[in-house]
Formats: C-alpha cells, sequence, structure tokens
C-alpha cells in the first residue's frame, strides 16, 4: 500500500470511529477544528443501529440484537431470566353424578295423580272452548254489523243540498224565530236575521252574537223586545223583557233552521258534514224530531250534539261529540240512550266532520265520519228490545202536581215505536240553559239549573264567557258543508 493510501486509510479508519463514538451518545462539536464554518454530516443525523438498513450497519462489535423478555437464549453470548408464570388452577370438582337417578328422584317421569290429570285437562278444555266461544262472537259482530247497515242500493236520495245555490228558505229550510228556550229554558234568541244565519264560501253559518248589538244594552237590561216574525203561536215565546234587578232579554242572538214541511224521511240515511264552533257555553245540535206527534212522546233522535267549551272542559268540551235518542210518556218519565265519540289530538272545532244515522225497523246507528266509528249502536228485532221494554218505565210517576200510572201509549203500536214514523232534520246554536247539559260547578259555570235568575246571572258574566268567543267569524259558526238524506227505496 502506497503511503498516500496508507495516510488516507488511516484518516477513514479515524473518521469512522469518532463516528461510532458519537453514535453510542459521545458530544461532538457543532464546527470542526480550526474554525471551520461547514458542520460536520455525522453531527447531524443519529440514527440508532437497529433503524439502519442491513448493509448500513456497524460491525457487531458495536450492536447487537436486542433482549426479549421470555426468552432463554438469545444467539451467541445472549442470555435473559424467563418470566415466572403463575400455577395452574387446580381442577373443578366433577358434576358427573356419582350415579344415576333412581325412578324415584325423576318425578317428571312418574305418571301424574288421577286429580292432576283432570284437572290438568278441564284447564285446556276451557281455554278452547273460551278461544271458540270468542271467535263465534266476533264472528257473529261482524255479521250483525254487516247485516245492520244499508247499501248503497237500498237508498234513494231525497235531499242533497251544499248550499251552492245559497240558503234557500222557501223549498228546503225554515227558520224557528222565537225566544222561549225551546224546553231546555236556553238564553239565545233564535233570530231571522241575515247576518245570523247566512250562506259564505257555499257553507251555511250559524255565527251567534250579542243581543245588545242588535237592541242596545239598555233594552237587554231593562227594556222590552219582541221578536220579529216570530214563528210560534205561544206569544208568551215572541216577547222577553227585563227588569233591571234579575231578568234581562236573552242576551245572545242565534240561529235555527229545519226542514219541516219539506223533507223528511221514515227510515234511511242522514249525513251531516259540520264544523262545530268554539266558545263556552255554546250549543251546537243536528238532531230529527217527528213529523206529527208531541215531545218526548213521539221521540227525538240526536246525531250529534257538542260543547263549545275547550278540551280541558272537565264534563266532555270541543273535542267530544254525543248521539242520543229520547222518549217518554211524558217530560217527568225519561228514557235516553246515547253514546260519544272523542278526539285525542284535536277537537271538532279544529275541522269538519261527517255526522250520520242510520235507522232501519230493527236497529238504529250514529257514527263519526265511518261507520266505524260508531257512537250509538241500537238493535229492536225482539219484544224484549224494544223501545219501551228496554226503558224500564217505573209503574207510576210524579206528573205536574199528582201521581200516575205509567202505562204504554197506544201509539207505540210497533216494536220500535215511536221511531216508525217520518221525521225531519233540525240544525240549531243554541247558548247555555238549564236542562242538565252543562253540568253545575264545572268549568266555571256562571249559573245553576235550578236558579229562577239563571239567565240573568248568565248575562252578568258576559265579560267572562265573551273572552272565549273567537272574533273570526270561521271559528265561532256553526259551519254546515251539506246536508244528505236518504229513504230506505
Amino acid at each position: 500500500m502506497s503511503p498516500s493510501q496508507t495516510a488516507l486509510h488511516q484518516a477513514y479508519q479515524a473518521g469512522q470511529a469518532s463516528a461510532s463514538v458519537h453514535d453510542l451518545g459521545a458530544p461532538t462539536p457543532p464546527f470542526a477544528a480550526g474554525g471551520s464554518q461547514l458542520p460536520r454530516t455525522s453531527s447531524q443525523t443519529n440514527f440508532r443501529a437497529p433503524f439502519l438498513s442491513p448493509a448500513s450497519r456497524p460491525s457487531s462489535t458495536y450492536w447487537s440484537p436486542p433482549s426479549y423478555v421470555g426468552s432463554n437464549t438469545l444467539g451467541s453470548g445472549g442470555s435473559s431470566t424467563a418470566l415466572a408464570l403463575p400455577p395452574a388452577p387446580a381442577p373443578m370438582p366433577s358434576t358427573r353424578l356419582p350415579e344415576k337417578l333412581t325412578k324415584e328422584e325423576k318425578p317428571w317421569l312418574q305418571r301424574a295423580a288421577p286429580r292432576a290429570r283432570v284437572s290438568w285437562w278441564l284447564t285446556a278444555l276451557m281455554m278452547i272452548l273460551g278461544l271458540a266461544g270468542a271467535a263465534v262472537l266476533c264472528y257473529f259482530g261482524v255479521v250483525s254489523t254487516q247485516a245492520e247497515v244499508f247499501k248503497d242500493s237500498q237508498l234513494c236520495s231525497v235531499l242533497s243540498d251544499d248550499f251552492s245555490n245559497g240558503l234557500d228558505l222557501t223549498n228546503t229550510w225554515n227558520r224557528d224565530i222565537e225566544l222561549g228556550g225551546f224546553g231546555n229554558a236556553e238564553f239565545q234568541i233564535a233570530s231571522g236575521f241575515d247576518n245570523v244565519s247566512f250562506v259564505k264560501n257555499n257553507e251555511l253559518y250559524i255565527f251567534p252574537q250579542l243581543t245588545s248589538d242588535f237592541i242596545g244594552e239598555d233594552t237587554v237590561t231593562s227594556g222590552s223586545y219582541t221578536v220579529p216574525d216570530c214563528s210560534t203561536t205561544n206569544l208568551t215565546a215572541c216577547t222577553a223583557s227585563g227588569n233591571g234587578v234579575n231578568s234581562v232579554v236573552n242576551p245572545v242572538m242565534s240561529a235555527r233552521l229545519n226542514t219541516l214541511g219539506h223533507y223528511s224521511i221514515q227510515y234511511g240515511r242522514v249525513e251531516v258534514v259540520a264544523k262545530m264552533p268554539l266558545g263556552d257555553w255554546l250549543w251546537p245540535a243536528i238532531w230529527m224530531l217527528p213529523v206529527n206527534g208531541s215531545w218526548p212522546l213521539d221521540g227525538e233522535a240526536d246525531l250529534c250534539e257538542s260543547r263549545g267549551n275547550g278540551p280541558s272542559y272537565a264534563a266532555q268540551g270541543s273535542n267530544y261529540v254525543r248521539s242520543t235518542i229520547q222518549y217518554g210518556p211524558f217530560s217527568t218519565v225519561l228514557a235516553r240512550l246515547w253514546g260519544w265519540y272523542g278526539l285525542k289530538r284535536t277537537s271538532f272545532d279544529k275541522g269538519f266532520h261527517t255526522y250520520g244515522m242510520e235507522w232501519d225497523e230493527n236497529w238504529m246507528r250514529f257514527y263519526v265520519d265511518t261507520r266505524v266509528h260508531t257512537t250509538l249502536s241500537i238493535t229492536t228485532k225482539t219484544n224484549k228490545q224494544s223501545f219501551w221494554n228496554r226503558a224500564g218505565f217505573p209503574v207510576t210517576a210524579q206528573n205536574g202536581s199528582g201521581e200516575v200510572v205509567v202505562e204504554k201509549p197506544a201509539s207505540y203500536t210497533n216494536i220500535n215505536s215511536p221511531f216508525d214514523q217520518p221525521f225531519y232534520l233540525i240544525i240549531d246554536l243554541a247558548v247555555g240553559g238549564t236542562s242538565g247539559w252543562f253540568p253545575d260547578e264545572v268549568g266555571n259555570k256562571p249559573w245553576f239549573d235550578g236558579s229562577l235568575t239563571a239567565m240573568y246571572d248568565f248575562w252578568t258574566k258576559q265579560s267572562t264567557w265573551y273572552a272565549t268567543w273567537p272574533t273570526n267569524e270561521d271559528d265561532r259558526s256553526f259551519r254546515i258543508s251539506s246536508v244528505k238524506m236518504w229513504k230506505k227505496c
């Protein structure tokens, strides 16, 4: 080797030694000796030997493989202490039986006692009979329901009024005009004013208003008022007076319409599409009375009655409607059959619904929107189911000032009497009254039914109940969009 090569080789070895020492942790100055400003490359890079490629790793003099815990040998010359493992757990006791069970130790294989077998079979038989009975009831229930409805082919149209031609007071409707209370001591005047009952947007509106807006408050409190064009021959139902102390003229103007003399049916279907009014103590109703006869002897059928009080009213407010039939020999001996339908998330003043009634010789059905939503269903197929026997009237009763014997009227000739004759339709909006439709002491009722000053008490609380009546006539009014009647062909 030439001197120059020898010097170069020695320099190279010196550099390798320096780099190895640096890699093993010896400090290295950032600049070369002699004041050179160029940094040494090896001083800026510090790789640990295991991360170098195999060809770049230094000899085994400076590097050896890492030790691994648990390994007994690390190759040539390497060793490590092994981990001490925990002792193995003791084996669990055997779950095998030491010997087979005897027959006595297997009670489930033994034959049950005779009484136990009989009770088991009786229980099973009763369950089977119960299921069979339920199936039979469901079957006949469905069959009877399907039988107690009219098919469209069984009906002939009598009346179809959608009010597209206005309110026909000549050939279809009549206005009842009076203030006598119609047997319920109602607080409204059934008026003939065109701004109380009118047609708007092809709908019949009955829009209740304060009487004082028509005749002045002084007349209501201490004056006298005679209803124009009073429709009854009972003059006491045509005039009212206020004395300024405990009586007033009926404080509300409303309306009542009927089809008497124009349209009536004996057996068939009636459907009225309507939206109920909102406002405390309003009493909307769609109902029927007999063309001939008297009340209550000849019956009454109410397709729908409701209350304008809101859903929070404890005696079924605007989220309930009720259907009722009532009849009896006189007013003190009266039978009522009724049922209702309620809404959970809304109320009947929020939209239009169909209120219907179907009625035949053997049954009556009242419903809301669909015949599935039945409010009242009555069957009169046997003498026991007749209206007279169903009522269970007493043998004697007080009628007026004396006690009388309650006898079956001569006009009750059929099982379904008195609902065996033609009935006409009534649509009205009443207010208050003392018949019990609004129970005493419920919903801050401002009068008592037994009070002689009930109407006056109601009027004195006008600021309270009138505040619940919407100012918008669309929400306050009883609105009817269509009336349809069919008779059994």
